[in-house]
């Protein structure tokens, strides 16, 4: 693999690396419906304001989320809504896999009360 190469797939698993969280997965999908502010998305999650910051620097370095201050209050707003695409995909398998796997229980049991 070449250098540009190696540096393009860096890239996409940097930004995958930022979703691979549930809490910033949860934190996308509420900005998805609109801009928060940071002390939203700490009563929304539950935790410290540390915890709920560090998680935002993530997905900001990721490229995924940007802020903006009004007064005192830090808002951020979902740079990239294509995101949700993504996460729609990955429900898709997640569903695919579950379904799946029933139909493997499902022979698994009938194979059991043939016996």
């Amino acid at each position: 693999m070449d250098t540009m190469t190696q540096k393009k797939y860096e890239a996409r698993a940097a930004v995958m690396k930022a979703l691979a969280h549930p809490t910033r997965l949860y934190m996308v999908e509420e900005l998805q419906k609109g801009a928060q502010c940071v002390c939203k998305l700490q009563e929304l999650i539950g935790a410290d304001m540390s915890t709920v910051s560090k998680h935002l620097s993530v997905l900001k370095s990721a490229g995924l989320v940007y802020d903006k201050k009004e007064g005192t209050t830090v808002y951020y707003f979902l740079k990239m809504p294509c995101v949700s695409e993504f996460i729609s995909c990955v429900d898709t398998v997640i569903q695919r896999n579950a379904t799946e796997q029933l139909e493997v229980a499902r022979c698994c049991i009938k194979g059991a009360q043939q016996l």
